[in-house]
Order: C-alpha cells, then sequence, then structure tokens
C-alpha cells in the first residue's frame, strides 16, 4: 500500500475540506453497535492466522520485487495452502522488466456464472517483513479459503493475492491486480465487484492514535484507531453497497464506512484501484494503514505489533458478507 504524498497543494485544500466535511456528515453508514453479532459457521482460527503470519515474515529474504525466488517461494507457499481447499488453484504469470512475476489464484462456487474477487497483495516494500503491509491481508484469504470449502454460495468467488503492489510498480500495469483485472476484461467475465484486503491488523484504543488527511474527520470518527475501515468511491456501485451492508450486518467488529470521491487521495491506494479503471464494483477494507500505523513501510513492521484478535474478527465478517451475500 502506498500513501506517500497525501497532501494537496494549498489551492485545492478548500475543495477536499469541504468535500470530506460533506462526506463525514452525510455518507456515513448506518450504526451498527444496536445489532446482534451474526455467529459464524466457522469462525476464523487465531492459532492458523498466526502460523500463517510468521511463515509470510520469518522469511530467508525480504518478499519484495527484487527478490524474485523469495517472492516465489511465497507463492509456492501460497499456492499449497489454497489447494487444500479450493475447487480449482492455478498461477498466473506474467513478465516484467526481464522477470517472471505470479499471481495466486484460487476459486470456490465454480457452478456459479457471476463471480466476486477478493485480492491481497504478498510482496511488500524494501526490506522489512510487512507483517501489517500486507501479510494480514494474505493470511486473511488464506483463512478464507479454509472457511469456504464446502459453503453454499451464491456467487464464484475467486481469492486471488497478487505480486508487486508495491513501489516501484505501484500505479503501473505491472501490478498484479492490473494484470488479472485486464483479463477478467479482455475476457468477458461477469464480474459482481472486487474487494482489496489491505492492512487489517492493527488497532489501537488509546485517545490520539488515529489520524485522518484532515482534522475534521476525527469529529465523526473519533480519535482512536479501534476500528476497521471500508473504503469507496461515490457511485460505488451494486457490490459495493451490498457488501457493506452484509458486513455492517455480520457486526463482528467495529466499522467504519468512508465514502469520498475519487480525487481524494488515500481512497485509491491499493489493488482495488484497478478494477475502477476497468469499471468494476469495489472497495478497499483497511485498518487505515499510517494514519494509524506508525510501522507502516518501516522495518518495525513485525508480527508482534498486531492485534490477532481483532484481525480474526475482520475476517469473520468478510466471511460472513460473502456466504450471506445475495
Amino acid at each position: 500500500m502506498n500513501f506517500k504524498n497525501i497532501t494537496r497543494p494549498a489551492a485545492n485544500k478548500i475543495i477536499i475540506f469541504a468535500g470530506l466535511f460533506f462526506i463525514a456528515v452525510f455518507c456515513l453508514a448506518i450504526d451498527s453497535r444496536n445489532q446482534p453479532v451474526q455467529k459464524s459457521p466457522l469462525p476464523a482460527d487465531i492459532n492458523l492466522v498466526k502460523r500463517h503470519l510468521t511463515a509470510l515474515t520469518q522469511t530467508p529474504e525480504f518478499r519484495n520485487h527484487k527478490n524474485t525466488d523469495q517472492l516465489n517461494a511465497v507463492a509456492d507457499y501460497i499456492k499449497q495452502n489454497f489447494s487444500k481447499y479450493g475447487d480449482s488453484t492455478i498461477f498466473q504469470e506474467y513478465n516484467a522488466d526481464g522477470k517472471t512475476y505470479k499471481n495466486v489464484i484460487t476459486s470456490f462456487g465454480t457452478e456459479n456464472k457471476r463471480r466476486i474477487i477478493i485480492g491481497a497483495h504478498y510482496d511488500v516494500c524494501g526490506d522489512q517483513q510487512g507483517a501489517d503491509d500486507n501479510a494480514t491481508g494474505v493470511t486473511a484469504l488464506l483463512e478464507l479459503a479454509r472457511m469456504l470449502k464446502d459453503q453454499k454460495l451464491n456467487y464464484r468467488i475467486d481469492l486471488v493475492a497478487y505480486t508487486l503492489e508495491e513501489p516501484p510498480y505501484f500505479r503501473t500495469e505491472n501490478m498484479g491486480s492490473h494484470i488479472h483485472a485486464q483479463y477478467l476484461k479482455d475476457h468477458n467475465i461477469d464480474v459482481y465487484g472486487m474487494a482489496s484486503v489491505e492492512m487489517i491488523g492493527y488497532f489501537k484504543d488509546e485517545k490520539d492514535s488515529q489520524s485522518y488527511p484532515l482534522g475534521i474527520l476525527s469529529w465523526v470518527y473519533g480519535n482512536k484507531g479501534d476500528f476497521i475501515t471500508l473504503v469507496k468511491k461515490f457511485g460505488a456501485g451494486n457490490f459495493v453497497n451490498n457488501f457493506s451492508t452484509q458486513f455492517k450486518e455480520a457486526n463482528q467488529i467495529k466499522t467504519e464506512t468512508f465514502t469520498a470521491p475519487k480525487f481524494v487521495k488515500g481512497t485509491d491506494f491499493s489493488d482495488h484501484l484497478n478494477y475502477w479503471k476497468f469499471g468494476y464494483s469495489a472497495l478497499m477494507i483497511t485498518d487505515t494503514s499510517f494514519f494509524r500505523n506508525e510501522n507502516y513501510h518501516q522495518a518495525t513492521d513485525t508480527l508482534e505489533t498486531l492485534d490477532l484478535t481483532r484481525m480474526t474478527k475482520v475476517i469473520d465478517g468478510i466471511f460472513l458478507s460473502l456466504i450471506h451475500m445475495k
């Protein structure tokens, strides 16, 4: 996830300020605090979550774009685990700057034509473990694979682990998610929508542990980093609205919805941006990255800093949303 250069020139700040104030006041999703907590038929397993996080972060080399052998080893690990549960599991290979990189895809409910994409990138930025960014997202995919096996689904679900989300490939056509989204478009595949799982393991209950692009947002969302966020754009589409409703109704964890115009930087800083590019309904599920997690893109982004209990609740929320999707 690349959240650099978030602020705009001073001439544009008034526009952004007004837009975000309107968003915060009028576009918050319905409050779920008074709703019952749904019981999952198969909850996420915190021990398996920790095991996957350990495997993804404790690697001989850092899983960045330079270390292709390490990226391939991680891709193999993901494929091995996907293959235990999915109806089918494949690599999607492509070349970038003379090297071969791999997305890993597993599918469920393949009897259904229309599909939902749940994606997360497995590469890191530079020389660091990338526990929150984005071993948490990939671990969510690995647990979802176990949980989705043998579930009756109304849609085909494709879990996709992407390579090359991070710089220097961010916002280029060499992003794994761009390769995947373009494939879907080129082959006229019926896609209901996509959710990017981007950093879901860092939570703080202390006052002033949450920041925002503009301070005014703390008036509405609060100043504690104790929630997960569903990030979407205006005109997000049927899938995003449906998924957001299901996630809120599952009520597994405190959840906020942030809806913004596309010009507001920060709304597209993950793999969902490529599905927007090709006209698909898509959103991002995130703990808000460096607006909360000071370890973002640092060597201190390690497993020990994560809240695994709340992370598993995010996974449960995604799972319940998918199995209840109408």
